[in-house]
């Protein structure tokens, strides 16, 4: 494997870099997908490939390169594992570390999913706790409990919590501590050296950016733990093809690029709807007067992609929804093309009815801030 960090600390370098394997004369750079249920397996089973529901070729790599970005100076020590999707690899943290008798915190407004399991976690005995991500709330229902999960930001309201001081809390309290780095990546924040036992992200979103894949991905220290979230693996068969985890790998490669082209583009937009009238609730952790900015400031190298704010009524925020020409309405965010939607619509966030989350993509930004100004003035009728 390429020492990326052998040949350069930069971010741009070690996307491009990370997981690749030695060179050899007339091979690819980024050997293509294996296609394989089974291996030649001759003779007692003592490692290597076996069977394609533990270990696949493609995804080495790719666990390799992820790893690398969540921990670059981690080396062997952080072991990674990648899933069919992001709620795969959720699911496969708190269902293996959890049990009957647990008690579990989580976020009260973090992904719209998160009900579910904690309906799920109680059904097996397991007491959820909840509070808000936003003023380390989750720190006053600690005591006790297993397992602290935090998302921060959180999606959608994008409210920010000091993942170190929550984590130094939680193992003096002996629990263990898994964050939600999905929309903040590898780049923007890094949960491990921040005091996590977990680092957890759906690699559907800006990890590979382009909004034709579903993957998921764990990343933690400990191989006990990182075993256990393997066996998990191994029984639910919560596995990526090798075809997604190929185009992740690949899109890795333009991870810094493509980050720093729709942060900036989020950045600009924010500026931009500050002035609006009928802009109410902007939230950006990177705007100075945002509340999360002087914390994210401290833990965060990247702000992320995603904006969000009100507009007056459902009416009008389906009208600018409606009117604008560069952003797909689509759910997901840090895809390449811009989305936006209004969140209310999926009845699972606790959020006004005009309530807009945006994704900010990597078109010209000129292009992007006037098509939503453009839009919001229609809107406006």
């Amino acid at each position: 494997m390429t020492d990326s960090a052998a040949i350069g600390v930069g971010d741009g370098t070690r996307a491009v870099r990370a997981g690749l394997p030695e060179p050899v004369k007339h091979e690819p750079t980024l050997p293509g997908p294996v296609f394989a249920a089974h291996f030649h397996l001759p003779g007692d089973p003592t490692g290597g490939y076996a069977y394609a529901r533990d270990e696949n070729p493609t995804w080495t790599h790719l666990e390799r390169a992820i790893g690398e970005l969540e921990a670059p100076d981690a080396g062997d020590d952080v072991e990674t594992l990648v899933f069919a999707s992001g709620m795969a690899a959720i699911s496969a943290v708190l269902f293996s570390q959890l049990r009957a008798g647990d008690a579990v915190v989580l976020p009260d407004d973090g992904y719209q999913v998160l009900p579910l399991v904690s309906e799920q976690l109680t059904a097996y005995g397991i007491e959820v706790r909840t509070a808000p991500t936003g003023g380390d709330a989750q720190l006053d229902v600690l005591d006790g409990a297993r397992l602290l999960w935090i998302e921060t930001p959180s999606n959608p309201g994008l409210d920010v919590c000091d993942v170190r001081r929550l984590a130094e809390a939680a193992r003096a309290r002996g629990a263990l501590v898994a964050v939600d780095n999905t929309l903040a990546t590898p780049l923007g924040q890094r949960p491990l050296e921040l005091g996590a036992d977990f680092a957890v992200a759906s690699g559907t979103k800006m990890l590979t950016g382009h909004g034709d894949l579903l993957l998921g991905y764990v990343a933690c220290r400990d191989a006990e733990q990182a075993a256990s979230v393997r066996r998990w693996r191994k029984i639910v068969g919560a596995i990526p093809g090798p075809m997604e985890a190929w185009l992740a790998h690949r899109s890795l490669a333009t991870l810094q690029l493509r980050a720093d082209r729709q942060n900036a583009n989020a950045l600009a937009l924010a500026e931009a709807l500050r002035d609006r009238p009928e802009v109410t609730g902007l939230r950006y952790p990177g705007l100075p007067e945002d509340p999360s900015y002087a914390i994210a400031s401290r833990q965060m190298r990247r702000f992320g992609c995603v904006v969000s704010f009100t507009l007056p009524t459902r009416a009008r925020a389906e009208r600018f929804l409606q009117a604008l020409r560069l952003v797909d309405d689509a759910t997901s965010f840090g895809g390449v093309r811009s989305s936006a939607e209004r969140r209310r619509r999926w009845g699972g966030d606790d959020v006004p009815e005009g309530f807009i989350r945006f994704s900010a993509g990597a078109e010209d930004p000129d292009d992007l801030v006037a098509d939503v100004l453009r839009a919001l003035d229609e809107a406006a009728g």
